[in-house]
């Protein structure tokens, strides 16, 4: 929500004694001392034995980036790590925070020194990052390999590597494509070429499926549907927060044509002009806020239309609550997170009829129409009706029912059991993988990727050459089965501990 503000975190950002530096030729005992090395050092099939898997989260975006995939990445970790299961992010630096830090119960992040090339994508030539992400992987015992949306190279990048190295693949689409523009025509065929021998696919809705399906040429039955959630406990409804003199109508979202901004240019001063104690709060920040701006100017709105700007994750709540109404516009959406956000808070919901949003609540708790400036205004002259009419749930009704629909323990469950399931499907041997890539995508993308495939695998081999798995230190694992993270506080270890990793976070920089 927001300029990309959707976060769901307690603490995304940790304290200067819990930052690291990370190198792919460098020792872990700049990670942990030299005598806790010999520790947790059993290999892949440790993990498999016990049930758990040691889980690789790959995506361009991530903390401090702000929005949907990050909050799905961040929420879905701590509560496979809450199941007993090891798991890690690798993404790229982001400015000056780049190594390893540590996120709340031990999730570790790599903050690997990547290019970026556009919108927090990195650019990709398939081979750049091997070596990096094989050093993750084989460092941290990695058995799932699991990457984030399409607009991500690096997920793509870190499939690739995946399979080229034997391990299982997960994939979870986060969107929405055409198949006309020359854009999607290019993206499509990528996510045919990433996903034709990956072991398992996730996607946030039904249409989301059907449209992947499309897309990559996939069999049904590899791809399951797992919908977004919502902590309810971040979003709870506060009646004393409302201005009852005026109905305010909020929106918040990020201010780009995706999300329909020209419908709300639109419908602000049509509606305005109808009822005179009618308020717009619109939070978010992005190119189309010129729009709001200068129909707040034409109409002399400036009293009733405010423009909050970019919003923090912590003061997403506090806004919401200020409204009688939330409005969703978007033009496309797979899951949109930001009307069960709405609803918990209390609010009713007017949303757009678009991709995967009628499948995200009940028809009672929320008002669908085309996208359209009419038709909006015709669903949202309804819900101020009914408002007036005293003829609307009480919030704390509505937060009662939205708590029950999503939550993140349920998404991680159900997560689980793709684990499960993509870690008994077999991984392609590299002849195999070839004929596949030839068959699925097609003489001349099939051949091309294959060649890609071929070089891959031998770049690998000159790796392990160069640098041989056994030289790769295994790291300690701060979660999972033999996750030592609740066992490093409070004692004199785990102070001169702390006080290591501050000295190496200071001495120790990784140069992009």
């Amino acid at each position: 929500m927001g300029q990309r503000k959707r976060v769901n975190v307690q603490s995304p950002v940790p304290c200067s004694s819990e930052t690291q530096r990370f190198s792919p030729h460098t020792h872990s005992s700049t990670e942990i001392p030299p005598h806790t090395q010999s520790l947790n050092t059993s290999g892949h099939h440790g993990y498999l034995q016990s049930g758990k898997h040691s889980i690789c989260m790959v995506s361009d975006f991530f903390y401090p980036n702000m929005g949907g995939v990050e909050s799905h990445i961040y929420q879905l970790s701590q509560c496979l790590i809450e199941k007993g299961h090891k798991v890690v992010i690798a993404t790229h630096a982001y400015g000056e925070r780049r190594g390893v830090r540590y996120l709340n119960n031990g999730l570790k992040v790599y903050y690997l020194p990547l290019q970026v090339m556009y919108n927090q994508s990195t650019a990709t030539t398939c081979f750049h990052s091997l070596p990096l992400l094989r050093c993750v992987f084989v460092r941290e015992r990695i058995t799932v390999v699991h990457a984030h949306s399409s607009f991500s190279a690096m997920a793509h990048d870190a499939l690739f590597h995946a399979k080229t190295m034997g391990l299982n693949t997960v994939f979870t689409d986060h969107s929405l494509f055409g198949f006309a523009d020359l854009s999607s025509v290019l993206t499509n065929k990528l996510l045919t070429v990433s996903l034709c021998d990956t072991n398992h696919i996730i996607c946030v809705s039904y249409t989301s499926k059907e449209n992947t399906v499309l897309r990559a040429a996939l069999d049904p039955d590899i791809v399951s549907v797992i919908p977004n959630a919502v902590d309810p406990t971040d979003f709870t409804p506060d009646p004393n927060c409302r201005d009852n003199s005026k109905i305010t109508i909020v929106v918040v979202s990020r201010l780009v044509y995706r999300k329909g901004i020209d419908l709300l240019g639109g419908i602000i001063p049509e509606l305005c002009a109808k009822y005179p104690d009618l308020c717009f709060l619109i939070g978010g920040e992005g190119p189309k806020r010129l729009v709001l701006e200068e129909v707040r100017e034409k109409y002399q709105l400036h009293d009733r239309v405010r423009l909050l700007g970019a919003l923090d994750h912590k003061d997403v709540r506090d806004v919401l609550v200020q409204g009688h109404i939330f409005l969703n516009t978007s033009l496309t959406e797979a899951f949109c997170m930001a009307i069960v956000e709405g609803a918990s808070c209390g609010l009713q919901v007017v949303s757009t009829r678009v991709g995967g949003i009628p499948e995200v609540l009940p028809d009672e708790l929320v008002t669908l129409c085309e996208p359209t400036v009419s038709s909006l205004c015709v669903g949202l002259e309804k819900v101020i009706a009914r408002q007036r009419a005293g003829k609307v749930p009480s919030p704390a009704d509505i937060h009662r029912q939205v708590q029950t629909l999503y939550t993140w323990r349920n998404v991680a469950e159900r997560t689980e059991k793709v684990y499960d399931h993509a870690c008994r499907q077999p991984v392609l041997p590299l002849p195999a993988r070839l004929r596949r890539l030839r068959s699925h995508c097609g003489a001349v993308a099939g051949s091309i990727f294959s060649f890609v495939a071929v070089i891959n695998f031998l770049f690998l081999l000159f790796l392990q050459w160069l640098f041989p798995n056994h030289l790769i230190d295994v790291a300690v694992d701060a979660s999972g089965p033999g996750g030592r993270w609740g066992q490093r506080f409070g004692t004199k270890e785990s102070k001169d501990l702390d006080v290591a990793r501050c000295d190496v976070a200071d001495t120790r920089r990784l140069k992009c």
